[in-house]
Order: structure tokens, then C-alpha cells, then sequence
């Protein structure tokens, strides 16, 4: 009998621990995406950070800054907000990074605005230093944005005990909370040319998150549609698809019609590049009549420039003559009225 017993006890763990490993079912993916509102915001840094280690570490770690931003955000509709991590944030102070974590999420929800936290990230400077951040090149879009965990680090780390408990201890200490949304644990991987070479890092963090067991969705973006390795398994092993698409809505249009094959709920994670005819008023409310979630990059205009264009310094540092991103200027004054209209009035009508 009491072999029985215990026989009966092992199975269960065992299928617990399956079950803790598995996709959500397409129907426990819709079931959640009807409980929420439209999904609608910005890519979140504050204005005084040029990166995320200057969001996160102690010394610089804003929360007026913080607070006043995101209540920006609340009065045109927003709920909801899409915030990079840093490993090395966390490795310099673990539980100082938790207790920032949790001051942003308590500013946040005072605004009714959920977050999307990003584990790693592929894109921009490869080699994070911890410590002071450098000052901003005049004119040059996210001129101070570092990768994480670096490169080549993100390849020989990829198995790393470091990585694995710092993924397991953010999920396990917000994996129930409900003012986190979901889980973007991968930004970008296999950008500035890493291809294929980000795939067993990419592996690892589904695998970590899995096994860290969230209640909350977890999803890596699909963004450049020729990485097919990259891309057939982070649609496979995402709950929920989410996307960047930087493009007109002739093309937008198009990725679209290919992702809804998957049968699962969609958010664009990234979106808005005035120059690149990706804007507020000819992509937003597309996104809108088809019910996908809409997190523009960038909400107020700062220390990562990214009111410049990609790879198109102006050296002087004036403004340009349109912005690439950004909705408002640092005193919450919206860069153009119009856009701000349009967010308020779609967010309006699908509360």
C-alpha cells in the first residue's frame, strides 16, 4: 500500500513537472487575451537613462522620473508598458535589482499600467559595463544601448549556472504577479549578425522559464522573417505571438495574414518609425480593428536619442525635422497633437 502511495506521488510530481514545462494550449492563450483589455503602450525607458543598466542600477535608478513618464502614458490610455532587464544589474545586487523591480511595478500600477519585461537582448553595443553609462553621442539614435548579456558572451554563457539562476529568480519572484503581463524573454536574438548563434542561449531561457513555471505568458518577437531557424522556434515555444514589423502597412498587412495562421493572440512589440511610413495614424488603427496589441517604441524624448533615425546621425544634435520615435518631449508636451488624439480616442473606444 504505502508503495502505492508513493508510486502515485512520483507520477504526479513527474507530470507536474511536465506540465510545467509545456506551450500554453491556443485555447488557454485566447482565454487570456479576453481578459485583458486592448494591450495597448509604449517600450519603456526613462528619459534619463541612455540604457537599461542607467534605468536599473542604484546610483541612477529614477523613480520621479518614472512616475511623472508614466503618468504621461496614463492620460492618453496607455495600459500598458514593455521594459528591458540587465543581467548585470542584477549580478551587481541581486536583491537591491528585485527591490527596484518591484518600486517600478508598484509606480506603474498606480497609473493602471502592466508590464512586459524583456530578459535578454541581442541589439545594439555588445559589451555591457557595469557602473557609470556613458553620455549621449549628439544626434545618434541609442547611442549608449547595450546588449545582454554581451557578445561574445551570449554564446559562452549560453549554458552558464549564472544566467540560469538569474532567469529563475526574476521569474520565480514575479511569476504571479499580476501587474506583469507577460514575459518577452529574448529581444531581438540573432541581431548584429549573431544569426544562428543565438539559438542555444534563445533554448535555454524557454527552457529556464519553463521550469520557473509563470503565470504569466512567455513569448520571444518574431523580426527579421529570414532567420527561419530562429524564427520556426520562437513561434513554436511562445504562448503568445508577438512581433516587430518597422514597416508600411502594405507589408505590416501582410505579416499579419501569415501570423494569424498560428491561431494565437498577437502584439506588435514594436512599431512607430515616422520615416519609414510605419506611423501613429496609418498602423495603429489597423492593429486596432484586428485586436492586436500595439507597443510602439519609445515614449518620451531622452538620453537614447532615439528621436533620430536609425544609422542617420545629425552630429549637431539639433532636432530633426520629423521624428523616428518618441510620442512626447520631456515636460509631457505631445510631439504632435494629432497622434495623441488618435491613441486617446482608440483607447477610449475598447475599454
Amino acid at each position: 500500500m504505502k508503495k502505492n502511495i508513493l508510486t502515485t506521488i512520483l507520477v504526479v510530481i513527474a507530470l507536474g513537472s511536465l506540465n510545467a514545462q509545456e506551450r500554453w494550449s491556443r485555447e488557454k492563450a485566447q482565454e487570456w487575451y479576453s481578459q485583458h483589455d486592448w494591450i495597448t503602450g509604449a517600450n519603456f525607458n526613462p528619459s534619463t537613462a541612455i540604457n537599461q543598466l542607467e534605468m536599473w542600477q542604484e546610483e541612477t535608478f529614477d523613480p520621479e522620473t518614472i512616475d511623472r513618464e508614466l503618468g504621461y502614458a496614463a492620460q492618453i490610455g496607455f495600459n500598458t508598458m514593455r521594459v528591458y532587464l540587465h543581467s548585470l544589474a542584477y549580478k551587481a545586487d541581486k536583491e537591491g535589482f528585485k527591490s527596484r523591480m518591484e518600486e517600478y511595478l508598484k509606480i506603474a500600477d498606480s497609473h493602471d499600467i502592466k508590464t512586459m519585461f524583456v530578459i535578454f537582448d541581442d541589439v545594439w553595443d555588445a559589451n555591457p559595463k557595469i557602473g557609470k553609462q556613458p553620455e549621449p553621442k549628439p544626434g545618434t539614435h541609442n547611442s549608449g544601448w547595450v546588449q545582454d548579456p554581451g557578445y561574445p558572451e551570449s554564446v559562452e554563457m549560453a549554458d552558464s549556472e549564472a544566467l540560469q539562476a538569474y532567469v529563475k529568480d526574476i521569474l520565480s519572484t514575479f511569476g504571479d504577479d499580476k501587474r506583469v503581463l507577460l514575459w518577452d524573454l529574448y529581444n531581438e536574438p540573432g541581431n548584429n549578425d549573431k544569426g544562428n548563434e543565438s539559438m542555444p542561449l534563445l533554448k535555454n531561457v524557454f527552457k529556464w522559464a519553463r521550469e520557473a513555471n509563470p503565470s504569466q505568458p512567455l513569448s520571444v518577437g518574431l523580426w527579421k522573417w529570414d532567420l527561419k531557424d530562429l524564427n520556426t522556434f520562437q513561434a513554436l515555444n511562445s504562448d503568445i505571438i508577438t512581433y516587430h514589423s518597422y514597416d508600411e502597412p502594405e507589408k505590416h498587412s501582410r505579416i499579419i495574414e501569415l501570423l494569424k495562421t498560428h491561431g494565437r493572440p498577437m502584439i506588435c512589440t514594436e512599431y512607430m518609425a515616422r520615416t519609414r511610413n510605419n506611423t501613429f495614424n496609418n498602423t495603429l488603427p489597423m492593429l486596432n480593428e484586428e485586436n492586436i496589441g500595439a507597443i510602439n517604441w519609445g515614449l518620451v524624448n531622452g538620453k537614447s536619442n532615439t528621436i533620430y533615425a536609425w544609422n542617420t546621425p545629425i552630429e549637431s544634435g539639433e532636432e530633426p525635422v520629423e521624428w523616428f520615435h518618441d510620442v512626447f518631449r520631456k515636460d509631457g508636451t505631445p510631439y504632435r497633437q494629432d497622434e495623441v488624439d488618435l491613441i486617446k480616442k482608440l483607447n477610449a473606444e475598447t475599454k
